[in-house]
């Protein structure tokens, strides 16, 4: 073959590239390459779990920019209030609803009862942030029967706070009285209570959610218990805990017996939930760090409340503030006991079933006119007394018929402070900004993006004719 013939010949055959010290290519093994995927692919995921779990620690831990909003349950029904009965919209046991309270005005909302079930509605008044209020602005329920009678009055008001906040006000029947006993259409009437000159003239938004409780299947004491410990009992010991509060009942964070600690805004309103069972007694305190700057004195500088599992308010204590660390105790209540709904003053006959009690802060606004607008480390510490017992035998369902009950989960959730409801690993992923598809949507991305550059960089190796 001549030279030329070999040349073309030589040509038309691939030759491994050798220069400058170079291997011939050789083509990578599948099974290599899947393995550097999957192990990127899982360095991936990993880093995306590392920075969701540093932002829940940050999040415990970080102080709140703002306070939040008051949390409205999920999928809480909107409902229209009327002015008068005969269009009044109806209200069913279990449900929550959301409406909204005009200036000045007053609505109805219409429930229909049986004979024998005690009913509780809790009406929640949200002023709008920023709102100037006075100490007497607020809401007054009553449930009324068709003639018009009230079987209950209640209020609830800003107080001396002066400081916009969440107030809860509970119109209740209790069966088995002469008055509003019988079955049938009873309605809910909510009514502004205006404090005057105060600017509060615009609309709050309501949160409304009716309960019912069932009649006890068998007699039992109609007397409260003669005596109960009234003491003010030794604090808990131990390391505070941090955790940070709910927005709203709905959003409530478990609280178990110890010391817990967390950083509010001024103008913050913060939810806890403490189960309490049959014969338990609860004993609470919430203190107000120090300030960080400023100087002054502040009148109800925080607000400390205790409501019972219908959100019907138990006890209530504020302090005045200085800057220097100060601590509100609540007056001491008596044990859980069925029959404490047959005692006279309010703070014994509301502590009448087991369920989570909610503890309620408020941080005043006005801290920051003196102190600044940082936040400020207030810690809450939570005892419980007494050795919980079977509570009564009722012949039929609550509505909800989990309320008035404590169960081992309540239990191991208020230790770790997670429940199946408060939507913690939403409220995680929110605070840093990304919600739980946005995650997922961000991890499948980056881990596509690591396979398609290595298929690109195994394509570039792979030498062309």
């Amino acid at each position: 073959m001549s030279m030329r013939g070999r040349g073309r010949a030589e040509r038309g055959r691939l030759r491994p590239v050798t220069a400058r010290g170079r291997r011939p290519y050789a083509a990578p093994d599948p099974r290599t390459r899947r393995h550097r995927l999957h192990r990127t692919a899982a360095l991936v995921a990993a880093s995306l779990l590392c920075a969701l779990s540093a932002t829940r620690a940050g999040t415990a831990e970080a102080a709140p920019a703002a306070p939040q909003p008051y949390a409205f349950a999920p999928g809480a029904e909107s409902v229209s209030g009327e002015p008068g009965t005969s269009t009044a919209r109806p209200l069913k046991a279990g449900h929550v609803y959301r409406s909204a309270l005009p200036a000045h005005g007053k609505l109805y909302y219409r429930l229909d009862l049986a004979a024998k079930d005690t009913a509780y509605v809790p009406v929640t008044a949200v002023p709008p942030t920023g709102t100037p209020v006075a100490s007497t602005d607020g809401i007054r329920v009553s449930l009324r029967d068709l003639d018009g009678n009230a079987c209950s009055y209640a209020s609830a008001t800003i107080g001396g706070a002066l400081s916009p906040r969440p107030v809860t006000a509970l119109a209740q029947r209790d069966s088995g009285r002469t008055l509003c006993g019988g079955a049938g259409a009873y309605y809910l009437l909510v009514e502004r209570v205006d404090g005057g000159d105060s600017g509060s003239g615009r609309t709050w938004d309501l949160e409304i959610a009716p309960v019912t409780e069932a009649r006890r299947a068998t007699t039992g004491p109609t007397t409260p218990p003669a005596t109960w410990d009234s003491a003010t009992p030794r604090p808990p010991v131990g390391t505070a805990r941090t955790r940070a509060g709910g927005a709203g009942f709905a959003t409530a964070r478990l609280l178990g017996e110890g010391i817990w600690r967390t950083r509010a805004a001024p103008g913050a309103t913060l939810f806890y939930a403490v189960p309490v069972d049959w014969g338990q007694q609860l004993h609470a305190t919430a203190e107000l760090g120090a300030a960080p700057n400023g100087n002054g004195y502040v009148g109800g500088a925080l607000d400390l409340t205790l409501h019972n599992p219908a959100r019907g308010r138990v006890e209530n204590t504020s302090l005045g503030f200085t800057g220097t660390p100060h601590t509100a105790v609540l007056p001491p209540v008596p044990p859980v006991e069925y029959a404490n709904r047959y005692a006279v003053p309010d703070d014994e006959n509301t502590v009448r079933f087991a369920g989570r009690y909610y503890l309620v802060v408020h941080v005043s606004s006005r801290l920051a006119d003196s102190f600044g607008s940082g936040s400020f480390e207030v810690t809450l510490t939570v005892r419980l007394d007494g050795h919980p017992h079977d509570g009564p035998r009722y012949a039929g369902k609550s509505v909800p018929d989990d309320l008035f009950t404590v169960s081992s989960q309540d239990r191991q959730d208020a230790v770790t402070g997670e429940s199946g409801d408060d939507g913690t690993t939403m409220r995680v992923l929110a605070a840093g900004g990304i919600g739980t598809g946005t995650a997922l949507l961000l991890g499948l991305g980056a881990w596509t993006l690591v396979a398609r550059r290595a298929q690109t960089r195994t394509s570039a190796q792979k030498p062309t004719a």
